[in-house]
């Protein structure tokens, strides 16, 4: 099957990009500032794109249902625990990490996190440090405050 690449605007938040293989999201990147540019893609893509749009206006959503690429081993175990933190909720990279099976492994986790490229589908912006929001790569802090304070969380 060939893949669908397929770009959406959310307002607010700029363009994110995803790419499915049929109904599986294998790649998903988040909104940040450029060009839409939403080509012809079937009903599935769109439903897709209605929900992040959704979801990018502050309507809880739960992505639970989405096939995904499938990881194997630990990150497939941390996928699964994360995509099971519900809106509004956060675990710490260690209680990830236990919630996986791997009690201790708080840095493997917090490798998960920062190597994951199917968030919102994997809610990698509800997982913080013990001691603060911990990080969330090139998209920074700010992104990930306002992800969370969507849903109405406030960390510091």
């Amino acid at each position: 099957m060939r893949p669908v690449y397929v770009r959406y605007d959310a307002p607010g938040w700029g363009v994110g990009e995803l790419c499915l293989e049929g109904a599986v999201v294998v790649w998903s990147e988040l909104p940040r500032p450029r060009t839409p540019g939403l080509r012809d893609v079937s009903e599935t893509c769109l439903i897709l794109v209605r929900r992040l749009q959704g979801f990018f206006a502050g309507e809880p959503t739960d992505f639970s249902d989405v096939e995904l690429a499938s990881e194997s081993g630990f990150y497939a175990d941390c996928s699964r625990a994360l995509r099971q933190v519900p809106w509004g909720s956060v675990v710490t990279y260690g209680e990830l990490a236990a919630l996986a099976g791997r009690p201790g492994a708080a840095r493997a986790a917090g490798t998960f996190c920062a190597r994951c490229d199917l968030s919102p589908f994997v809610p990698t912006h509800r997982v913080v440090g013990s001691d603060g929001l911990g990080s969330f790569g090139d998209l920074g802090l700010d992104y990930k405050r306002r992800l969370l304070a969507m849903e109405g969380v406030a960390l510091d």
